[in-house]
């Protein structure tokens, strides 16, 4: 296809990459934090553990994320990785609502809101935020984690909630 311009040509890598990278599967967690005792939390899917000695976990948030407003150096979050089934529960988080807390269950852990019901629950000190195109790529350090056995994941996947099925 001829493109006529830089822009143009940008514009054509930028949909040819977002249709590659919807092709592959995400795992999906909301992010949470407290704030002079208010729960706060978006849904997020690009995160990842980063190092195993010492525990650290990176993720990255939209520059004008309203939960990126709320963190610093050394804020504490709570990443809730989200179990098959909670697809309603990431599309809540992922709103415009200012009380998307209303009617989920949660509790204060490691000073963190932690969501009931996730396939695994990590909390973490934000150590660095690094500036990354239209986003920041938030580093930090594991301070607490825990995996519940028995539930699946929930993925995206080409715009589309499912999970992991276990080859045999």
């Amino acid at each position: 296809m001829p493109v006529e311009s830089d822009s143009e040509w940008f514009s054509v890598v930028e949909g040819r990459f977002r249709d590659a990278m919807g092709n592959v599967a995400a795992p999906v967690a909301v992010m949470t934090t407290i704030q002079e005792g208010e729960p706060h939390g978006t849904t997020v899917s690009a995160f990842a553990s980063l190092s195993m000695s010492p525990p650290m976990l990176m993720f990255a948030l939209d520059r004008g994320s309203r939960l990126l407003a709320r963190l610093g150096v050394r804020s504490r979050v709570g990443v809730n990785i989200l179990a098959n089934g909670q697809h309603a529960l990431a599309l809540t988080f992922a709103g415009k609502s200012e009380n998307k807390f209303e009617h989920v269950d949660w509790v204060l852990d490691s000073r963190a809101p932690r969501v009931s019901g996730t396939h695994a629950w990590v909390a973490l000190d934000i150590r660095q935020l690094v500036p990354a195109g239209d986003h920041l790529i938030l580093v930090g350090d594991v301070v607490n984690a825990q995996a519940t056995e028995g539930l699946a994941p929930l993925t995206y996947h080409n715009r589309t909630f499912g999970s992991h099925a276990t080859l045999l």
